[in-house]
């Protein structure tokens, strides 16, 4: 656990875009939900639903899961282009039956902010032999603990709850150096974000029979707005700086006092539902509304806009034979899904979208209920127009689960 939550302090993006705000937003969810394009409206006696804590009350054996992503992003640009690859882990969870109820807890990345950026602007025309140069950095990110417990009302109506405390950091660096005919001088300035504050969210689970095997099943979650409490620091310095080797040297070194602060985290609603046959197939899809971003105190940037987010997704799976003894892969969950979002970042007037396509395969272990899940996951997010940086990313994700029976005492020893 120590191991794990040490890798979750990681860079995991490399994006431009995590400039903005507290930084791209990660995916809630297990290897086997990203497979299926995100939807979360699937449940089984064997496998964790981070994204609905309702579904808790349907486990019937114990589970702990663990994944992660190694991506690999091209950023472009009209006239560049830079790649980039991250590796990642995505979540680390248990979820517990107890009859009727159930309960989970884990940890999970929220946010990841990862950049460097560099402006060169040339001498002007107008005779000045001066080159501005910037360079912005920033790295860190937010991450969750969450525990939650669901209860079934009746045999098909589950209702659960997850308690969330956020935490991380975020530190933001600006340099701007001017190169006189000898020697650049310039001047930094470091910002540092300390946060933390709780958060809750809710869900219902409704799951039925129909004729000839057939399951109906639909979800909704629902997360209130929440505020996280930001310590903030500043630290102000002038520097002689080699824009060639990314040498530095400080001159001076301040520490500015900023007031303190506190961010508004966005609410967000989820609903879906899924036709399929137990054990067998289903097919589902899930629409996600996010509320806006809270930016107050960071900044007022020119260009720069925030809205309410979307997300559509659809997916399903496939399991040939289930209790095959023949063949492996008549036993091998078959995953794909597709997933449309609006991520709610304006820039220069364009809203900034995410499109992925995934597949994904659940390999069972030996005899056991436990298995790996692989993924892939294509995409593109952003555009090329007006000035901006369009990211095609190709991610692999990779996922434990394993289940069993726990705390049964064996009547043989």
């Amino acid at each position: 656990m120590l191991f794990s939550t040490a890798l979750l302090a990681q860079q995991s993006t490399a994006s431009p875009n995590s400039f903005y705000g507290l930084g791209d937003v990660k995916f809630k969810g297990t290897n086997e939900n990203r497979a299926m394009g995100s939807v979360g409206v699937f449940v089984d006696s064997i496998h964790v639903n981070l994204q609905n804590p309702a579904s808790y009350s349907f486990l019937k054996y114990t589970s702990f899961a663990i994944g992660g992503t190694n991506a690999r992003t091209t950023f472009k640009t009209d006239s560049q282009e830079e790649s980039a690859n991250r590796t990642s882990i995505d979540y680390i969870a248990f979820g517990i039956p107890l009859g009727k109820a159930g309960f989970g807890f884990g940890l999970v990345p929220h946010t990841s902010v990862g950049y460097n950026i560099q402006s060169v602007t040339p001498p002007t025309s107008g005779g000045v032999a001066e080159t501005r140069v910037n360079t912005y950095q920033g790295e860190g990110g937010l991450n969750k603990v969450f525990l939650g417990g669901a209860y079934k009302i009746t045999p098909k109506l589950s209702f659960g709850v997850d308690f969330q405390y956020n935490f991380g950091s975020i530190e933001k660096t600006t340099l701007v150096s001017i190169t006189e005919p000898e020697v650049p001088l310039g001047s930094r300035t470091k910002n540092k974000s300390v946060y933390g504050g709780f958060g809750i969210a809710t869900g219902l689970f409704y799951q039925t029979k129909l004729k000839n095997k057939m399951e109906l099943s639909g979800s909704l979650t629902y997360m209130p707005s929440n505020n996280l409490d930001a310590d903030n620091t500043r630290n102000v310095a002038t520097v002689t700086y080699d824009p060639f080797t990314g040498a530095e040297y400080i001159s001076e070194d301040v520490d500015v006092e900023v007031p303190d602060s506190k961010v508004k985290m966005p609410s967000k609603v989820s609903f879906g539902a899924a036709l399929g046959r137990s054990k067998k197939w289903s097919v589902g899809s899930e629409m996600t509304f996010t509320g806006s971003n809270d930016v107050e105190g960071q900044g007022s940037l020119e260009g720069v806009d925030f809205q309410g987010g979307t997300r559509f997704a659809v997916g399903g799976f496939y399991i040939p034979k289930y209790n095959s003894f023949r063949s492996y892969f008549e036993r091998v969950v078959y995953r794909a899904g597709f997933r449309y979002e609006n991520t709610g970042l304006i820039l220069n007037g364009k809203s900034i979208r995410d499109t992925g396509v995934s597949f994904g395969l659940g390999l069972p272990v030996g005899a056991s209920i436990s298995n790996i899940n692989i993924g892939l996951e294509y995409g593109k997010k952003g555009t090329t127009s007006n000035g901006l940086i369009q990211e095609n990313y190709f991610a692999i994700n990779v996922g434990l689960s394993l289940s069993d029976r726990w705390f049964v005492k064996p009547k043989y020893d």
